[in-house]
């Protein structure tokens, strides 16, 4: 098979691992095929460094050959999808050839399970030590973890890679006893934790070698079985809180060919992984808990953002006094970001804030309005229940309109 070939096959195989994506990415599907080096189809991805630069990465698969059967991926044992294999000398090749073209800044390289655990991630070090160690590649890498494979090799791996990820897929034993039988939540966290080990060691030890210093991340599948928003997002706070993930990702899952009856044969709306990103945006940014986000079991509301929905039930603590109020409070008001509220602080220091400011500020005014007071301004619907709100400040159907906070 010519090089190309194989790129075509492992450059689209790749694209369903959105672990290395920003939220809000186009929706992926396995109809049809979008050009090599589109950045919203197969082949090149945009991640961000530690100092917060955007690059763009060479994204594919050592191999979508796999010795596991997950019933949500394309490249299960039991699919007919074309197969291919690059080696690791080829991947290297491809890797240094679009960096010269000046069409990517590094690599984000996965792979179906080969021969065994170890051997694939034999492989998978392999790549980065010859790009580092023989071309003194200075990029960025970033390298999928497999599971079960030896502790030394995930620590190799490490020395290597700027970032290391270990795709939980499904949040739940049961989600994985029933969709990915050979793979155990348990052998996915112990790789997760190798990695936590390796980043506390470089921050304890200022002489050890280099690890991951962009740290880890992982990726959920939603809607590939019934688990609801408020498992998910649980889970993902539990990750964060044990392994210090630097991101979860969600990827909503996308029905491949000749999906087996065990897996929905439509897709979730899109909407339901962007509400999943904002949700997991307070968790990370804005100090919300998930027991805030959720009464009980249950979905994010997919017409309302879940930050003005927390408001809309929490109608107690507001107006705010912006004059007056914490600043983790500020910054809980619908329509009015973490910048924003830092720039609030500093004016109030000098003067009283105004409402003026706040349009000046362009802060998004119509859903911030009910939720706050100045010194020439106070909400008229302060007393307006929280259902009259809910259908005034409720999102109307925009499918193009994808922003984070909208």
């Amino acid at each position: 098979m010519q090089l190309i070939d194989k790129l075509s096959i492992l450059a689209d195989a790749a694209k369903y691992d959105a672990s290395c994506a920003s939220s809000g990415a186009p929706k992926r599907s396995s109809e049809g095929k979008s050009g090599l080096g589109s950045s919203n189809g197969m082949g090149i991805c945009h991640s961000y460094t530690p100092d917060g630069r955007c690059v763009s990465l060479l994204k594919v698969l050592l191999t979508n050959f796999c010795l596991y059967d997950c019933q949500y991926c394309v490249n299960r044992r039991s699919s007919d999808v074309p197969r291919a294999r690059f080696s690791p000398e080829e991947v290297v090749h491809l890797t240094l050839d679009f960096y010269r073209r000046n069409c990517v800044s590094g690599l984000f390289l996965s792979s179906g399970i080969i021969r065994s655990a170890d051997y694939t991630m034999e492989q998978l070090v392999r790549v980065a030590q010859l790009l580092r160690e023989v071309h003194e590649f200075r990029g960025y890498i970033h390298l999928k973890t497999i599971p079960d494979a030896d502790p030394a090799l995930i620590e190799q791996a490490g020395r290597y890679a700027d970032r290391l990820s270990v795709n939980v897929e499904l949040p739940t034993d049961q989600g994985l006893r029933t969709l990915a039988p050979e793979k155990q939540l348990g052998s996915i966290k112990q790789a997760m934790q190798t990695i936590y080990t390796g980043e506390q060691t470089v921050l304890n030890e200022p002489r050890a070698p280099r690890f991951a210093p962009a740290g880890q991340s992982t990726q959920m599948i939603v809607g590939a079985d019934d688990t609801d928003d408020s498992t998910i997002l649980h889970s993902a706070q539990a990750l964060y809180g044990n392994f210090r993930l630097r991101r979860v990702y969600y990827s909503a899952f996308s029905p491949i060919p000749n999906s087996p009856k065990s897996v929905p044969l439509a897709a979730p709306p899109l909407m339901r992984e962007h509400r999943l990103y904002q949700a997991d945006f307070l968790l990370r940014g804005y100090g919300f808990s998930a027991n805030e986000l959720f009464k009980g079991p249950g979905h994010l509301a997919l017409d309302i953002d879940p930050k003005l929905a927390w408001a809309l039930e929490n109608r107690s603590v507001f107006p705010l006094d912006l004059n007056r109020a914490e600043p983790a409070l500020i910054s809980r008001i619908p329509g009015i970001g973490l910048r924003t509220t830092q720039r609030l602080v500093a004016l109030r220091r000098e003067r009283r804030i105004r409402f003026e400011d706040l349009a000046r500020m362009r802060c998004v005014l119509s859903k911030a309005k009910p939720f706050f007071i100045t010194s020439d301004y106070h909400p008229q619907q302060a007393e307006s229940s929280s259902a009259s709100l809910y259908q005034q400040l409720r999102d109307r159907p925009q499918p193009q309109q994808m922003g984070l906070w909208g």
